[in-house]
């Protein structure tokens, strides 16, 4: 059975980016179908914050740099780019890279270039060079994005994390089980072979009165 992953995330939130890793590793060799799910933890026209103030200082320090390191993966707080960057654009990039077939590989790149990188993923410029290099067409991005062919679409994409009662990311929904935060791989593994379990105990059959 088909355990279908639900991962509901923002570019610009750390602790997205570190879960992409242990994700990875879980459902490497499992018969899963993994969806990426936008959500944006400050809407425009809602201000971003500054990575120079206290309190991300303090929260890159002491919770996101050891957490990166415990799951080997290797970021940087993007000092420079201050506010913090609107993510709206990304996610309606996504959109376009996903009916193009390059919808992972599209979350991938805005996440290594925004975390490790330090480019302003807020940018359309910074957008099409991703798309570019996904071997995508660059003028139809560009004319898509500027044009608001994806707002409707990412609306609706938020809408659905909203009826998800999805307050916080990273969240993963495993089948019908929710995870929100950052989870091991064995975390992952464990709910994935419990929901495939499930789904084959509860699969379709027929009995006495019926099927």
């Amino acid at each position: 059975m088909t355990v279908k992953i639900q991962v509901f995330s923002d570019f610009v939130c750390p602790f997205c980016f570190i879960g992409e890793e242990p994700l990875r590793q879980a459902v490497e060799g499992k018969d899963v179908e993994v969806e990426f799910m936008p959500f944006e933890l400050r809407p425009y026209p809602m201000e971003g914050m500054s990575p120079k103030s206290d309190y991300i200082q303090q929260a890159y320090k002491q919770s996101v740099q050891p957490l990166a390191q415990r799951f080997g993966v290797e970021m940087e707080l993007p000092m420079d780019l201050d506010p913090v960057p609107h993510t709206h654009l990304a996610h309606q990039g996504y959109q376009f890279a996903m009916e193009h077939g390059q919808g992972q590989a599209y979350v991938d790149a805005v996440f290594k270039a925004y975390w490790q990188e330090g480019q302003n993923i807020g940018d359309v410029a910074i957008l099409t060079g991703i798309v570019r290099e996904l071997g995508l067409n660059e003028a139809a991005f560009q004319d898509a994005i500027t044009g608001g062919t994806y707002v409707q679409d990412h609306k609706e994409a938020l809408d659905l994390a909203r009826n998800a009662e999805i307050q916080a990311v990273p969240t993963f929904i495993i089948g019908n089980q929710k995870l929100q935060g950052l989870h091991s791989k064995e975390s992952i593994e464990q709910v994935i072979a419990d929901q495939a379990n499930d789904g084959m105990m509860n699969g379709a059959s027929c009995g006495p009165e019926g099927c």
